[in-house]
């Protein structure tokens, strides 16, 4: 059996608070498999640093971003570049990380491609007519 994934979610202001306080409450997860990070009043350097300590050692781990740009995913970058077996998930959303927690213990690599696809699939559109089926589950 593998080391399990740990994630941390790097988003602007009290994003990454929610949606991973959101994630737990919704999964019963407990424990250090996500934790969030703010990016407020954080430099690159220091935004780096704080990501890096809530890494934590070595191991599989994602970043996840708030935006496919901007200082999150800078900072998401440059530690992937520079720490071994560290992947980036950009654009997260609820459906992401509820996956995430469910299924850490896969291989980095295809825990990654499943996440992406998770996240695309949880976006979806309704116009007026798709909107009067709004009461039924996707």
């Amino acid at each position: 059996m593998s080391e399990p994934v740990r994630g941390v979610v790097v988003a602007h202001g009290s994003l990454a608070q929610g949606l991973v306080s959101s994630v737990l409450a919704i999964s019963g997860v407990e424990g250090e498999a996500l934790r969030p990070l703010s990016n407020e009043g954080s430099g690159p350097e220091a935004l780096q640093a704080r990501v890096n300590e809530a890494l934590g050692s070595e191991g599989p781990a994602i970043v996840f971003t708030d935006l496919g740009s901007g200082s999150c995913a800078f900072c998401a970058r440059r530690i992937a570049l520079e720490r071994p077996e560290t992947a980036i998930v950009t654009g997260v959303n609820l459906p992401v990380l509820l996956d995430f927690v469910f299924h850490r213990e896969m291989p980095l690599g295809e825990l990654v491609e499943r996440l992406v696809e998770k996240g695309r699939g949880g976006i979806t559109g309704a116009h007026r007519e798709a909107a009067a089926h709004a009461d039924r589950a996707v």
